[in-house]
């Protein structure tokens, strides 16, 4: 017998918990979300979504608003040259539902939030804003949740979808701290040439730079490079610092390196992860999203897979007749796929980072190999995504 209709609590208002308040409001529960921010404001870099990350948003109803907001590669076109601008290989990502799902979109963050929170909004979800959660009391008829204004909220199930540093994780005794990888992200935005429409990677020494459109008139730039674990640097500096740490790139990289000034939007983070053990529950509280298994972005799966831990969340609660057996069963679901995805963007940056020296090897080798090395990812994600048996 399918789970009934619960009350359920969302902290936090991202990516998973957006999503997960549409794909749980549509299959009957009674959902509530609260924000810390004092209003929706999100990073304004952007973003690209695969197709399994495109399907999770088909399910929930959001794939055609999504696409209008976006970028479209075509035919999933990825070109690779090196630091100075001399083209390597073409590898092209798949599509799916026998491509009726693009294989890759582009997109600014900002514009995806909007969409979801419209939807949010569209289907009458409460949203809290700037509240958080200060203490969780478990109990047989369901969990009191202590808000920073003061008030109480009884749920039946609560889902902490507060990112890397969930502060829920820790009211449920998870003590696992975030993981510094030793890498820092630089983005900018810019305005798109209508001549660059694929999705460029520019493979330099220890350090990476990619481009990417995310709207007809927009695309975004990010570049990858080691940096000091305990590193701070002024927002002002960004535009400044980024041009330095990849003064070295020619080609494509050059106009928007050129462009980098105090009006440019800029933004460095520090990339972390989250490697955790199941159970990503305890009680009647779920982990979903980078709360769970926050992932490096070198495969750039990290909003795909908190797009389908909501579909795959709310399929286990439809499956299965008691709330333990469906939160143990999204678990035994997404772990295998998120810790794949985990081990195989670790494995990426940390084999970029290493490389230095004449390059020439590793060019032949990806001349000879990246498009195989594509199409295995994708195989092996989609058979461990079918074989947790949930996902609609």
């Amino acid at each position: 017998m399918p789970q009934r209709p619960m009350d359920i609590l969302i902290v936090g208002g991202g990516i998973a918990g957006c999503c997960a308040a549409i794909a749980l409001t549509q299959t009957g529960h009674r959902v509530r979300i609260v924000e810390k921010q004092e209003a929706w404001r999100f990073q304004s870099s952007g973003i690209f979504v695969y197709a399994n990350g495109l399907e999770s948003l088909g399910k929930i109803g959001l794939l055609e608003d999504i696409l209008a907001a976006g970028f479209l590669v075509p035919e999933g076109r990825n070109a690779y040259y090196d630091h100075v601008g001399q083209p390597i290989v073409e590898t092209r990502y798949p599509t799916a539902d026998a491509g009726r799902i693009p294989a890759i979109l582009g997109i600014k963050r900002a514009e995806m939030h909007r969409v979801m929170a419209s939807r949010v909004a569209a289907l009458g979800v409460p949203v809290q804003l700037g509240t958080t959660v200060t203490g969780l009391k478990d109990g047989a008829g369901g969990v009191t949740a202590t808000l920073s204004d003061g008030s109480l909220a009884r749920a039946d199930l609560v889902i902490a979808a507060d990112g890397v540093r969930s502060a829920t994780r820790a009211l449920i005794g998870i003590e696992v701290a975030p993981r510094y990888t030793g890498v820092g992200v630089w983005r900018s935005v810019h305005r798109r040439p209508p001549e660059l429409t694929d999705k460029i990677m520019m493979m330099g020494p220890a350090k990476r730079f990619g481009i990417m459109p995310i709207s007809d008139e927009l695309l975004y730039t990010f570049g990858t490079v080691a940096e000091p674990g305990d590193s701070y640097y002024a927002p002002a500096d960004w535009p400044r610092l980024m041009a330095a740490r990849f003064s070295e790139f020619a080609g494509p990289a050059a106009p928007f390196l050129a462009e980098l000034g105090a009006g440019t939007e800029v933004l460095y983070t520090a990339v972390e992860e989250i490697v955790l053990p199941l159970p990503w529950h305890r009680g009647r509280v779920q982990l979903i999203g980078d709360a769970a298994h926050a992932s490096t972005p070198f495969m750039g799966q990290g909003g795909a897979m908190a797009m389908q831990d909501a579909v795959v969340l709310a399929d286990a609660l439809a499956a299965h007749d008691t709330l333990e057996a469906a939160l143990t069963a999204f678990g035994r679901a997404r772990f295998p796929v998120c810790a794949f995805v985990q081990d195989v963007s670790r494995a990426v940056g940390e084999a970029g980072a290493r490389e230095t020296g004449d390059p020439s090897a590793s060019h032949a080798e990806m001349r000879a190999t990246a498009q195989d090395k594509v199409d295995g990812f994708y195989d092996r994600l989609r058979t461990l995504t079918e074989a947790g048996g949930l996902g609609r």
